[in-house]
């Protein structure tokens, strides 16, 4: 159960990590070939590009785990705390809805690469890997939102006990 928390808290803040160090090495190493050895790599900037992609789909449930996201708070601080928290609640439900809404088609263009078999020009990454990043990010978006909304209703509920 220790292990589940630990990863609930922490998966997207852990592959974040990973691959911004797995871009700041490989782009090091284009670095040192380039300017030192006078010989570039081909397949560097390829790789960093999709590592760069990765993180972007990812930094979504990122941000919404954290509240860290586009939201008006300075009018949604101007409600009474309970007007508030229902706010919050509908623009948690109305997000992990619309991330639920997009995960058939990141699954459809996905699933399409790899139906074609199409592989990246430099690394021969098979695509599916790199445009399978939007289904995994959009899973983790609708699930973050609706940890959030989760949160929301106890917080609603508590406060209509006191």
């Amino acid at each position: 159960m220790k292990f589940l928390k630990l990863l609930n808290e922490n998966l997207e803040r852990w592959l974040l990590f990973a691959f911004l160090t797995g871009i700041t090495l490989v782009l090091g190493i284009q670095i040192f070939f380039r300017f030192v050895l006078n010989n570039s790599l081909t397949w560097s900037e390829e790789l960093a590009r999709f590592m760069f992609i990765w993180m972007t789909f990812l930094s979504i449930g990122f941000c919404l785990k954290d509240g860290i996201s586009l939201k008006i708070d300075t009018i949604i601080a101007l409600f009474p705390k309970k007007v508030q928290a229902v706010t919050l609640l509908i623009i948690d439900v109305l997000t992990a809805a619309f991330f639920v809404y997009l995960i058939p088609s990141a699954w459809n263009f996905a699933y399409a690469s790899v139906l074609n078999g199409q592989i990246s020009a430099a690394c021969a990454i098979p695509m599916y890997f790199i445009q399978g990043s939007l289904f995994v990010g959009f899973v983790l978006a609708a699930f973050r939102a609706a940890q959030n909304a989760w949160k929301n209703i106890q917080t609603l509920m508590k406060k209509g006990d006191a």
